[in-house]
């Protein structure tokens, strides 16, 4: 089908998009020698799984159902990390998974016997506690009071028995320098436990992806990393692989008449875009301006009962109708993993924007969807 045939709302990702972020994560995977892993808990749409391991490594997971989503449909090497792990889970985890990472010595010791007596390579989070971004507090693991990672005042003069690895996770959003920066922070801290294993995850947060981006300063540090300290460098990023590749297309249900427009959309910051509120992100609209930068500005809000469920202003050369329709771009990530049916909401279509240009349906919900997640 064509895109104006589309049912509205509907997350379209778009697959020619996909696959150069995937070319370039592929091209500094092979500059290196490093592995870079897809990041589920950003873009887990298994769909286009088959494509993304014809250029990556594997999956990284934030919990069991995210590693067997990457067992299942991936394929590849499987990682996990989560601060805390049930006796349940460990034993289904170490079945599935290569590498497990673990948030505190306490609960390395707690699962000893079922990782111990498994293949699983493992390791443990540390925290640097050095903090390079201002804009996303709520995701600073490096914060005053994380509870994510291991500080060097509560780290073993050795490292336990049977860890090989150490995983660093501290950015958002950001360049390499911030990664630079962060890692002559660790070697300082903790050098001596990196020539006493086998792999270092550096965690997500790269936007390798992002135009500007400076791959060469990245690769220069990966191949160091791996020259001085003789260790496998794992990357998990999950926002670079689905960059701008994807939109959401909602439609205009409704216009509220007031000094500033409302717009009443099919679409909802707090049902569909979540990031929207949590950031806070503004999403960039096609054919749009910030407010006062062109003719008419609007408020585009959802038809939920929350007040505070708006997407954000905009401004338009011409005002949107009843029936319009509205495209925000870079919205394949962190919406379909946080999108939810509060005031019993619809959840979008997804759909696929293949490379000659038609569109395949891929999943549509419907009522079912919503009951079964309640009781």
């Amino acid at each position: 089908m064509k895109i104006e045939e589309l049912k509205t709302p509907v997350y379209l990702v778009d697959e020619k998009k996909l696959e150069e972020n995937l070319q370039i994560l592929g091209e500094v995977q092979q500059n290196t020698g490093c592995r870079i892993l897809l990041a589920q808990k950003a873009f887990s749409m298994y769909k286009v799984y088959p494509l993304i391991r014809k250029y990556l490594a594997g999956a990284t997971a934030s919990g069991l159902y995210e590693a067997r989503l990457g067992a299942e449909e991936m394929g590849g090497e499987n990682h996990v990390f989560s601060p805390a792990y049930t006796e349940a889970e460990m034993k289904e985890l170490c079945t599935i998974c290569g590498h497990i990472s673990f948030n505190s010595i306490s609960q390395l010791e707690k699962h000893r016997k079922i990782w111990e007596t498994s293949p699983v390579s493992v390791g443990l989070r540390v925290n640097p506690e050095h903090s390079t971004q201002e804009d996303h507090e709520i995701y600073d693991p490096c914060a005053p009071g994380s509870r994510l990672g291991i500080r060097l005042s509560q780290f073993p003069r050795e490292l336990p028995r049977g860890v090989e690895g150490l995983h660093i996770h501290t950015l958002c959003e950001q360049d390499a320098a911030p990664l630079i920066e962060t890692f002559e922070t660790v070697e300082k801290k903790f050098g001596k436990y990196l020539h006493q294993i086998k792999w270092l995850n550096l965690g997500g947060g790269h936007h390798i992806t992002k135009p500007g981006y400076d791959r060469e300063v990245l690769e220069t540090l990966i191949c160091r990393i791996q020259d001085t300290y003789k260790v496998k460098v794992y990357l998990e990023p999950g926002e670079a692989i689905a960059l701008d590749a994807g939109y959401f297309i909602t439609e205009v249900m409704d216009i509220v008449e007031w000094e500033t427009p409302a717009l009443i959309l099919d679409g909802s910051a707090a049902c569909h875009m979540p990031d929207v509120l949590e950031m806070p992100y503004r999403p960039p609209l096609r054919n749009s301006g910030l407010p006062g930068e062109r003719a008419v500005t609007c408020k585009l809000g959802s038809r939920t009962c929350l007040a505070g469920d708006i997407i954000g202003e905009y401004s338009f050369d011409v005002r949107p109708e009843i029936g319009d329709r509205l495209v925000f771009e870079d919205m394949a990530i962190y919406t379909m993993v946080k999108n939810n049916t509060f005031n019993g909401m619809p959840l979008p279509d997804i759909a696929l924007l293949r490379k000659n240009g038609e569109c395949e349906l891929v999943r549509r919900f419907d009522y079912k969807d919503f009951k079964e997640r309640l009781s």
